[in-house]
């Protein structure tokens, strides 16, 4: 049997694992595992079993990724996401669709903070729909603004999904970061121009409210000002070289710390509850690159990626065109598989691709993270819309996905303008 055929049954019992509920991580050790046995020897397939957790575990890159969990649910726990809602609520708000844009632009700013699109969502969606429910605003413009808003969690430094794109592509973290900033920075403002495009169409969609005075905007800055310089100075440190990203994690989490406290926000308990949510988040995406990793040693003799790689490489067409059906792989993956999981799956297979073509790994980076964005929010995993239709059980799961609808149409836009401007998302990481 030759090894691609070996490699493509591998894929179809892991596929078939993953349908009846097993764990990625643990479906990707598992077949990984046997198959490193079939083709090559039963001590190399213990070896690597033996090895690849301890290496894991003990690797300092990937430090950065509790720290910055921990900064995350520090900033969750504590409340510090209604602080930032509540700025950009004063500054937005009498706008066409303003509570919307103002729910859209507190999200990007967590997620400056908090590494997690399910974070982001949640939080915005706990301080944000009711406000918009009051002031009688559509119910799918509101919960999909909120979904779709919290999708930017995937995208803004630091993001959970570039540190594992950067780990499994060994792509400087630091640079995949400068890279996002920009990008999600413009994803924001496509959100709120489409928001504002609805909302002054029919503006029963959207109602204004309230128009706040110049010293009230000012003053939204007080409560929340700890938390936005705290995000300036490690995405500024990272990019001018003041740290590496795992100091800055470390950065991060400390200060996250320090203003809860000097805020008298965090306590024991709230302490506790962050710890150990980092603890069980950093645990299943620890697990889950344990498995991607032995997976990687069985596909690597399959000659899968290579295989493909000049197949279709070798296609009459020029390099855009392929990145463009490589870029529609990963849409209709996200379709059916959540972000860790599509990451961990198709990056070993494309990357290898992508690189041969020219193609600058970086920016390959962040527009696989926006295709991943757009698999947060689309049927029927969309992750961001069943945390949203938790936080919002009176509305409808399908009045959410045609709420999200409007914002899908914005992603393809705000993808095309990265894929043909590549100086968007090229031009930080060049100054590092």
């Amino acid at each position: 049997m030759d090894p691609v055929t070996i490699g493509l049954i591998g894929f179809v019992i892991l596929f078939s694992l993953l349908a009846l509920g097993i764990p990625i991580g643990a479906g990707m050790a598992l077949v990984g595992f046997v198959g490193v046995w079939f083709i090559t020897s039963e001590v190399a397939a213990l070896t690597k079993l033996a090895i690849v957790p301890f290496q894991v575990a003990t690797d300092y890159s990937l430090a950065v990724l509790p720290l910055f969990l921990l900064m995350a649910h520090v900033v969750f726990v504590t409340g510090m996401g209604r602080d930032l809602f509540n700025l950009m609520a004063k500054w937005l708000g009498h706008q066409p669709g303003g509570v919307a844009q103002a729910a859209v632009a507190g999200c990007a700013g967590f997620a400056a903070v908090s590494a997690s699109s399910i974070a982001t969502a949640a939080t915005m969606g706990l301080v944000a729909l009711p406000e918009m429910k009051r002031l009688k605003y559509d119910p799918a413009l509101a919960t999909g603004a909120v979904a779709a808003g919290g999708s930017m969690g995937v995208l803004i430094p630091p993001s959970g999904a570039l540190i594992i794109y950067g780990i499994l592509t060994e792509t400087s973290i630091g640079k995949l970061f400068a890279a996002g900033l920009i990008p999600g920075i413009l994803e924001a403002v496509f959100y709120m121009v489409t928001i504002y495009i609805l909302c002054t169409w029919r503006p029963s969609l959207g109602p204004r409210g309230e128009k706040a005075t110049f010293r009230e905007k000012i003053a939204a800055f007080g409560s929340c000002g700890e938390v936005i310089a705290l995000a300036a100075l490690v995405l500024t440190g990272i990019i001018v070289g003041w740290f590496t990203p795992t100091e800055a994690g470390a950065v991060g989490a400390f200060g996250a710390i320090l203003f809860a406290l000097l805020r008298k926000r965090l306590n024991w308990e709230k302490m506790k509850t962050a710890v150990l949510e980092t603890l069980k988040t950093t645990g299943m995406i620890y697990g889950i690159l344990i498995g991607a990793f032995i997976f990687n040693y069985f596909l690597a003799p399959t000659t899968i990626p290579y295989v493909i790689a000049e197949s279709v490489g070798g296609l009459p067409l020029p390099p855009m065109a392929i990145l463009g059906m490589v870029l529609m792989v990963f849409f209709f993956l996200g379709c059916f598989l959540d972000v860790a999981a599509m990451t961990v799956l198709t990056i070993p297979i494309f990357f290898p691709l992508i690189t041969s073509l020219g193609f600058n790994p970086v920016w390959f980076g962040i527009l696989f993270v926006r295709m991943a964005e757009i698999a947060m929010i689309t049927p029927p995993i969309g992750m961001n819309v069943y945390v949203i239709a938790g936080v919002a059980p009176d509305v409808p799961l399908q009045t959410i996905f045609k709420g999200i609808v409007p914002f899908v149409l914005a992603d393809f836009f705000h993808v095309a303008l990265l894929l043909f401007v590549p100086a968007i998302v090229l031009f930080l990481p060049g100054l590092m």
